[in-house]
């Protein structure tokens, strides 16, 4: 099964979630969404200043991501630090990004999941999902995964892929709760459902080994599929396979071939045996291959491009 996914994002949007007021919030807001970064970032630093939360938790995400004002995480920390200790959430939760990344002040997991948590507990699915990710490998706290679980699920549950994705891998190792493939394929194929792509690949893996469903190796062949549209290596990998022997689909060793390319030059430089891997089973498709063939799979690998996962 593939590991974690990784940390959620920073929270990246400009907040409007409450009702702007006539002037220079609204004004700021219109602004940014026009994408007059310098006009919003005046209109908003004065109304940060006055203690405003929502204007500071702006005011540092704009720093953060360098709009309107050269980038500085030190000044986008020190202005989430003012929102989160009023209790404005989505700073508390970019605050727990900003020490978990060691992005504007010096790495601190302990101090990630004291923000996390605090956001986490105002029902932020983001920071539940990294609290779960921080009590799975015991980053600022001791390694528990039950607890991890416990946020994965609330995660889950509004939604977060991520979330749906972790928490099927718990199910299928068994890790925090009782081992169930039924689980793990509920919630594989939700997060596949949301267009994750590690799910999709999991998923297909689920129904090539009947691990909590029945095997069927032509639905193992629709979900490595869909995963390896999205640029997945691995899924890229147990598609050329599957094209080779015409497992759950039909034989093409052209397809294989173009797969086991895009596999080969996928996988991370950390990956290099499955690259060599990839590389071998090609050079097997090409041998039963005519030139013409060959060149049609590699021409088809060259012009291949990722696909969205809608």
């Amino acid at each position: 099964m593939r590991r974690p996914s990784a940390v959620a994002l920073l929270a990246a949007s400009l907040l409007i979630a409450v009702p702007a007021i006539a002037g220079p919030r609204e004004d700021a807001t219109k602004a940014y969404e026009r994408g007059d970064y310098k006009t919003a970032f005046r209109l908003i630093r004065p109304l940060a200043e006055q203690g405003s939360p929502i204007s500071q938790y702006n005011l540092g995400l704009m720093y953060a991501l360098g709009r309107g004002v050269r980038q500085d995480y030190a000044e986008a920390v020190k202005w989430y630090g003012k929102a989160a200790d009023q209790g404005h959430v989505p700073a508390q939760y970019n605050l727990g990004f900003m020490y978990a990344g060691g992005q504007g002040v010096p790495r601190d997991y302990v101090e990630a999941v004291k923000w996390y948590r605090k956001a986490a507990d105002g029902g932020d699915a983001s920071a539940r999902y990294n609290l779960g990710r921080m009590y799975a490998s015991g980053q600022g706290v001791k390694q528990d995964f039950v607890e991890a679980v416990k946020w994965y699920r609330k995660a889950a549950d509004q939604g977060d892929a991520a979330a749906r994705f972790n928490l099927g891998l718990m199910y299928s190792s068994g890790q925090g709760v009782k081992q169930d493939d039924a689980e793990a394929v509920k919630w594989y194929r939700k997060a596949a459902d949301q267009g994750d792509a590690a799910a999709r690949y999991n998923l297909g893996l689920m129904y090539a080994l009947g691990r909590g469903v029945p095997q069927d190796h032509a639905e193992a062949a629709k979900w490595y599929r869909k995963a390896a549209d999205q640029g997945d290596a691995f899924a890229q990998f147990n598609l050329g396979l599957m094209y080779g022997k015409g497992q759950g689909v039909p034989r093409d060793y052209v397809l294989s071939h173009m797969w086991f390319t895009l596999a080969a030059s996928g996988f991370p430089a950390s990956e290099q045996g499955r690259r060599e891997t990839a590389a071998g089973n090609r050079e097997i498709a090409a041998s039963k291959m005519t030139p013409a063939q060959v060149a049609e799979a590699q021409r088809l690998a060259r012009e291949w491009k990722p696909k969205s996962g809608r």
